[in-house]
């Protein structure tokens, strides 16, 4: 079979014309920097000052995408200055072909694959659990955030206060980037080496990504290989007792209008002044405080297809206060159906408009904790669910102090930790979660983490959905997920079991009352050459892999809502292919053998549909271009009965550069979904709709326009009555930032509602900046 398969990339790489030696991943060298008691480098991008012909070089790269294990095609280097106050790197990238080097002007956090960019990976606890991150495109645009080892998922909600700059040369270009202390977190004593990984991408035909460590598509997760950094000295503890305090106020003025077909319009003027306290009294510890902050104004979701599902979806936390110790309170990652899997014992949507909170961070060298406080106003959702659905409750006037709190400990390969999640809304009204939760690496291939968690809650609703106490409830939630990567196989295999009173108010549970095990089976073929029958078409498949995705719910007993134990509420089979190709395409096929029910009442269906997809990075300009199609016999969960029906997104990203060094940003999201009845006609659909437009007048300002709609329409159909809704949004921000020491936004807001044909109207101006350091 290796003999095959060798064989069979040979004639794939012979026919790319690009056949490579294998790169020695042995003995790649460490990355070293020079120790200075004060660097005198103007951050310009440039590489010019004299002290940067001392620093050593390091410029031993191997490839990682689109294929592993090979020498580096395009030179790379790598210099480091640290001294008292930050590190300072200089990357060199050299380019044969300059004038293909993609470096559009984006947004923060919006620097993608499609672009060339360098990345640091720095892992300042040197357990190689966590690292933050910080990517710079070729004209120094900034996106960053943090990764965490346990589900490997790269985050770009956290922001960094690090300064960039790039210059564009003859044969490439280069990035100098200063990344203050101040912003690492470490242990005080004890830590391990400060570990390092820098990455570059080269987005031509084949979108090739090199690393600076032996990293391969074998490795467990993204940050196995980071390598210790040679030449810091005791720069680590002579500023570890270096404290810093951080002051960001915050002013909002805002104008805000509505009216409907049953209510006058409606005129009202606000005034906010907020405030945010960042303080670092060592390396180990941060504190952070918020009083009265204004989240209003945080960039709209992206609309998601809800019509055919009784379920919840998780959405993405924007506000700068909960990100600080996002991967210590532990983070649920949600499925392809959008549920969340893994950890959520705190989510922070669930938080819907503090007057203030405070939240304390340590990291130590083999323990981390956090715990935080918040006063609720109140106002946002309570989610209450069984096996079939959520439940929605809305206590408009509903105010609770939520509080959180995780102490976690590593061992040499496993880790555990314990934890308490309390939300009180006062009058004997309470949810309360404790648990612990584990992790461990079994083998350099195969790792485990999972979870137990148990609440009690005294908060219950009448038939009003007006909050009340009740007697006290209890539930439990137990996770466990297995997962193993080798050269041949990428499986998962997921655990889980929710009872049906088990309610968390500070974390995200959309279903309970069920047992769900779910199986993914990937076999890994290697490079491939694939061909169409019949003719002489053929191209490279860089990755293949055959897949297979097996699930089955079924329901635990529930006599409050009437559901029986045992009954199948979903069962998956679905066997498929997915592959990668030039121009970072990936394409998957999957086909849809399930069942599922809709009701305690019903029937289980047997639903078959065909499931295509593809992603690819067509041009420069055309930076993103995918579609994701269902077809066939599907549920249609309210009407309890199949139809034929399908279901579609599409996502389109442009990129276009203007005169006078403007660029301009133009994002395209798109879904549809609709479901025939029993004489063929459409008896259900749902679409959305969000362009986003930025025009960038420079790196610091920008114009935001965003237009946002979705609607929903069902037929009426015997017990079903007709339902119409349509949704209508418009936004337009002018924004000028000064990295993250000051921003100033003015926008405008504007939504339409029907049935009703509800309005809003908002007008705001909002300045924030910083004082200390």
């Amino acid at each position: 079979m290796n003999r095959t398969r060798h064989a069979v990339a040979t004639a794939c790489l012979a026919l790319l014309g690009m056949q490579q030696a294998r790169a020695d991943l042995t003995d790649m060298p460490w990355p070293k920097a020079l120790r200075v008691d004060q660097a005198h480098a103007q951050i310009d991008g440039r590489l010019d000052e004299a002290i940067w012909a001392k620093a050593p070089i390091h410029d031993s790269f191997i490839q990682l995408q689109p294929q592993d294990k090979k020498p580096a095609r395009w030179r790379t280097t790598v210099q480091m200055i640290a001294d008292k106050d930050a590190l300072i790197i200089g990357i060199r990238c050299y380019d044969d072909h300059p004038e293909q080097i993609r470096a559009p002007l984006v947004r923060r956090d919006q620097v993608k694959r499609d672009q060339d960019y360098v990345v640091v990976f720095l892992d300042p606890m040197g357990q190689r659990r966590t690292a933050q991150f910080v990517r710079v495109g070729a004209n120094g645009v900034v996106a960053d955030g943090s990764i965490a080892a346990v589900d490997d998922v790269e985050d770009f909600a956290p922001d960094f206060d690090v300064q960039a700059a790039a210059q564009r040369l003859p044969d490439g270009y280069s990035i100098e980037l200063r990344w203050p202390l101040s912003t690492l977190r470490y242990p005080y004593q004890g830590g391990a080496d400060w570990r390092l990984m820098v990455g570059r991408s080269v987005p031509r035909d084949e979108n090739v990504f090199l690393v600076s460590a032996p990293l391969t598509q074998d490795s467990l997760h993204n940050i196995a290989e980071l390598q210790p950094i040679a030449g810091l000295g005791d720069l680590v503890q002579t500023v570890r007792e270096r404290s810093f305090v951080e002051l960001r106020p915050e002013l909002t003025l805002r104008r805000h209008e509505e009216r409907s077909a049953s209510m006058p319009l409606t005129r009202q003027n606000d005034a906010n002044l907020g405030l945010e306290l960042k303080w670092r009294p060592r390396a180990d510890w941060v504190v952070d405080a918020t009083l009265n902050p204004d989240f209003s104004q945080v960039e709209l979701d992206v609309p998601q297809l809800t019509g055919n599902t009784r379920f919840a979806l998780q959405l993405t936390e924007k506000r700068p206060f909960f990100l600080e110790s996002q991967d210590v309170t532990g983070k649920g990652q949600p499925d392809d159906s959008g549920q969340a899997r893994g950890l959520a014992a705190f989510y922070s949507r669930a938080i819907t408009d503090p007057n203030w909170g405070l939240r304390a961070t340590w990291r130590g060298a083999e323990a981390e904790g956090t715990f935080l406080s918040l006063r609720d106003k109140g106002g946002g959702k309570i989610f209450r669910s069984n096996a079939y659905e959520t439940l929605e409750r809305l206590p408009q006037h509903l105010s609770s102090q939520a509080s959180f709190a995780r102490l976690h400990r590593q061992f040499d390969r496993w880790g555990a930790a314990g934890l308490v999640s309390v939300r009180d809304y006062g009058l004997g009204r309470h949810n309360w979660v404790l648990g612990s939760d584990f992790h461990a690496n079994l083998s350099e291939q195969s790792s485990m983490r999972g979870h137990v968690l148990l609440s009690s809650t005294t908060l219950g609703f009448d038939a009003e959905d007006l909050p009340l106490r009740q007697s006290a409830q209890s539930g439990s939630y137990v996770w466990v997920e297995g997962r193993h990567r080798s050269e041949d196989w990428a499986n998962a295999i997921h655990l889980e079991r929710l009872s049906p009173r088990f309610a968390n108010d500070n974390g995200f549970v959309n279903q309970t009352g069920i047992q769900r095990i779910t199986a993914q089976i990937n076999r890994r073929m290697g490079s491939q050459t694939l061909s169409l029958p019949g003719t002489a078409l053929s191209w490279p498949a860089y990755e293949f892999e055959w897949q297979l995705k097996l699930a089955q719910t079924s329901t635990l007993a529930d006599p409050e809502f009437g559901i029986p134990s045992g009954q199948v509420l979903e069962r998956r089979v679905q066997p498929g292919v997915w592959f990668t190709s030039a121009r970072k395409f990936e394409f998957w096929a999957h086909v849809g053998l399930d069942a599922q029910r809709a009701s305690a009442t019903g029937a289980l269906h047997q639903p078959r549909t065909v499931n295509l997809g593809f992603i690819l990075n067509p041009s420069p300009w055309f930076s993103l271009f995918s579609i994701d199609y269902e077809f066939g016999r599907r549920l249609d969960v309210e009407a309890d009965r199949l139809g034929r029906g399908q279901t579609l997104a599409i996502d389109a990203n442009f990129r276009f550069n203007l005169p006078a060094q403007m660029a301009l940003e133009w994002n395209q999201h798109l879904g549809w979904s609709d479901v025939r009845g029993p004489r063929h006609q459409r008896s259900l659909q749902e679409w959305l709709g969000q362009s986003l437009a930025v025009l960038h007048f420079s790196a610091q300002d920008s114009l935001r326009l965003i237009l946002q709609q979705r609607g929903l329409s069902r037929m009426p159909d015997g017990a079903l009555e007709a339902d119409r809704r349509h949704g209508l949004t418009q936004s337009l921000v002018y924004q000028r930032r000064q990295g993250l020491s000051s921003a100033f936004s003015l926008g405008y807001t504007h939504t339409r509602r029907q049935p009703g044909e509800g309005t809003q109207k908002e007008w705001f101006a909002k300045y924030s900046t910083v004082f200390g350091r």
